[in-house]
């Protein structure tokens, strides 16, 4: 939809980056792919240009000891027809003053639930991280979302000027295939894939009473403790291309007990391979699993995962071509503001 237009420059600031590994960085990096080969001019600025710091109880996530003067170098040099802040980190927050003291018009998107997040760490009441969440995408012309239902519940909290940008999966990487692991462990195969860390809720999925095997891949602060606290689950830590495609199209069903995605990436990623989805009925599974044929929505995620092992995978597949890189970057493109084009007075 977009390869028709000319080529613009586009600028896509985010605390989010390498070695990171969560759906904001993929989402980032897949919808930049396709539009550099539509002909766009992508620039990103990231943590890896300046030093970093962990953050405290979560040290994967590091975050920018960025200078003003150091920012607005950067962003002067790009000389962006676009400007787009994808998260509220360091790096957000100077790139948006720098487009406010220079009247730029940018855009923002809403990716992760850090009120929550927070609440789950620290005594940080929920209303005091909204409201700053608020007041940073206040200022910019539109801030992307990627579900209806998450619009929804931030227009109830005050949000305004928000469009809807979907997300995608790689159908040449997850697509349908012979079963290869898990061949020796008792059947079905439970399969959950991200983050291990308190806001994904794997507890919930690993204390299951149900038959089969609980397959856990991925990494984060929270994977001892649920090793210890479930030995006989199998943990594989991260998997990467071909192999996560081989692991999602060995598994029965793909569990996904989190209560705080806002869209849920892995779950567009087993569909794409034929692999149903069992979840509970929240913001994100909501939306991707909009075909009762492809997934099942549950308070009871035992109940979830048993009818989602009755579904049949060709009609996983079928729901999960739905979503796809093309689709969304032509929506994100679409949703860019030019920053010297005539808006609303930006708010500080």
């Amino acid at each position: 939809m977009f390869r028709s237009t000319p080529s613009r420059r586009i600028l896509i600031v985010t605390d989010a980056w390498r070695p990171q590994i969560n759906g904001v960085v993929r989402t980032l990096e897949s919808i930049g792919r396709v539009l550099q080969a539509a002909g766009h001019d992508l620039h990103y600025l990231t943590p890896q240009r300046f030093w970093t710091l962990p953050v405290p109880t979560y040290p994967e996530i590091r975050l920018s000891l960025a200078t003003r003067r150091a920012v607005a170098r950067h962003i002067g040099m790009v000389a962006a027809d676009h400007i787009h802040i994808a998260t509220e980190g360091p790096l957000g927050l100077l790139a948006r003053q720098y487009c406010l003291d220079r009247e730029l018009a940018f855009t923002t998107s809403f990716h992760t639930r850090f009120a929550e997040y927070l609440a789950m760490r620290m005594p940080v009441p929920q209303p005091w991280t909204y409201g700053y969440l608020r007041w940073f995408h206040s200022a910019a012309t539109r801030t992307m979302v990627p579900t209806p239902s998450l619009r929804q519940d931030l227009l109830d909290k005050g949000f305004r000027n928000l469009t809807l940008w979907s997300r995608g999966v790689d159908g040449e990487r997850f697509h349908p295939g012979s079963k290869t692991w898990f061949t020796d462990l008792p059947r079905p195969h439970l399969l959950h894939v991200g983050r291990v860390a308190a806001e994904k809720n794997i507890g919930a999925f690993l204390e299951l009473d149900v038959r089969g095997t609980k397959i856990v891949v991925g990494d984060g602060p929270d994977r001892l403790r649920l090793m210890r606290a479930f030995p006989d689950a199998v943990f594989l830590g991260y998997r990467h291309g071909e192999e996560l495609g081989a692991i999602y199209r060995s598994a029965d069903v793909l569990v996904f007990p989190s209560l705080t995605d806002t869209f849920g990436n892995v779950i567009a990623e087993a569909l794409a391979s034929g692999t149903p989805v069992a979840a509970f009925p929240v913001t994100g599974p909501l939306d991707v699993l909009s075909d009762p044929k492809a997934g099942a929505l549950d308070a009871d995620l035992g109940q979830a995962v048993l009818r989602a092992l009755t579904l049949d995978r060709a009609d996983a597949r079928a729901h999960g071509e739905r979503f796809t890189w093309e689709v969304s970057a032509a929506q994100f493109f679409q949703a860019l503001e030019p920053v010297l084009a005539p808006s609303r007075k930006m708010r500080a």
